[in-house]
């Protein structure tokens, strides 16, 4: 790890340890102790909205940033007692996507390259799978919130996917979680414990949500694949199991396999039978070898007085051989 790793490190548990200090994170999950804080702040917000609403802003930009487990949830209800509806939702909405970028260029930064060099193979097939489809695996989680979103801010930070489309993707898809968290906090006077903030029948509402991304991308794979085979028209019943592009080696077994189990096969090759291992690589030289092989045995007998003829290659003949063995 070099020296800008590790201040970065260093610099960044500072920060947890003073934050989590200073709030305590593990008595935030009380909806008592939240309202004793709104009863605490609600003063001082009132005399002093302008520097309340920097200050809250801040503090959760801060805390989503160093990936606090809980503090999102409970900040974000204080926001809504604070600021109300509208207010609360604006700030609580670019904080957390703002902080979350922070997160997720802080994974980037310091843990993207020693995972990628320790798994190596394993984080290839992520990388592909995410530009491929990474906006819309982020769409999915950010609009389901029983996936911990601090989780998804470092997880994707491990990935390729650019910052300005984590940065967009989040801003749009956490507004939804962030709106009900924020009316509830309004709410908060009534409310018994943090889990009935969302019931199983809305969190499985933007469970569906979660998987608007997937219908739509399974859509347009329909459509597309319409516009393509629009010319053609569909056949009633095929006539083959199986059909096969390529008599090269892969398609001869192939081909051979399937027509073993009684499939009804089709074997495709514009050029020769076998491709390059049967006409001009592996067969032909494995023929010369082994000629080669028998006129050196022969050489070595008539070295040793066992033949009485004299050692002589005819390689016209050798040749109609190799082309024999290749037939």
């Amino acid at each position: 790890m070099n020296l800008r790793r590790l201040a970065l490190w260093m610099v960044l548990v500072g920060l947890a340890a003073a934050v989590w200090w200073a709030l305590e994170p593990g008595r935030l999950t009380s909806v008592q102790a939240l309202r004793d804080l709104q009863v605490q702040w609600s003063t001082w917000a009132n005399a002093h909205p302008l520097s309340a609403a920097v200050g809250f802003f801040a503090l959760y930009v801060v805390a989503t940033a160093l990936s606090i487990p809980g503090m999102a949830t409970a900040l974000t209800l204080l926001g809504g007692a604070l600021f109300g509806v509208l207010q609360g939702t604006l700030l609580v909405s670019f904080a957390s996507a703002i902080g979350a970028t922070l997160a997720f260029l802080s994974a980037r930064y310091l843990l993207r390259e020693p995972l990628r060099k320790r798994f190596a193979g394993a984080m290839a097939a992520i990388d592909a799978g995410i530009l491929r489809d990474g906006p819309a695996y982020l769409f999915g989680l950010r609009l389901v919130p029983i996936f911990p979103f601090f989780l998804v801010n470092l997880a994707m930070g491990l990935t390729p996917l650019r910052t300005a489309t984590f940065y967009g993707v989040s801003q749009i898809a956490m507004l939804p979680a962030t709106l009900v968290y924020v009316n509830a906090g309004t709410q908060l006077a009534s409310i018994e414990h943090i889990r009935d903030v969302a019931s199983p029948g809305l969190l499985s509402a933007l469970a569906l949500l979660g998987v608007l991304p997937l219908v739509g991308r399974l859509l347009t794979d329909a459509l597309q694949r319409r516009h393509l085979y629009r010319r053609w028209t569909r056949p009633r019943r095929f006539e083959r199991n199986l059909v096969v592009i390529g008599a090269g080696s892969g398609g001869l077994v192939t081909a051979y396999i399937a027509a073993a189990t009684r499939a009804s096969v089709t074997l495709i090759e514009r050029h020769k039978m076998g491709g390059d291992c049967l006409n001009t690589g592996c067969v032909p030289s494995k023929a010369l070898l082994h000629a080669a092989s028998r006129f050196a045995l022969a050489r070595r007998l008539a070295a040793q007085g066992m033949i009485d003829s004299p050692c002589e290659v005819d390689f016209p003949q050798v040749m109609e051989q190799v082309h024999a063995a290749i037939e």
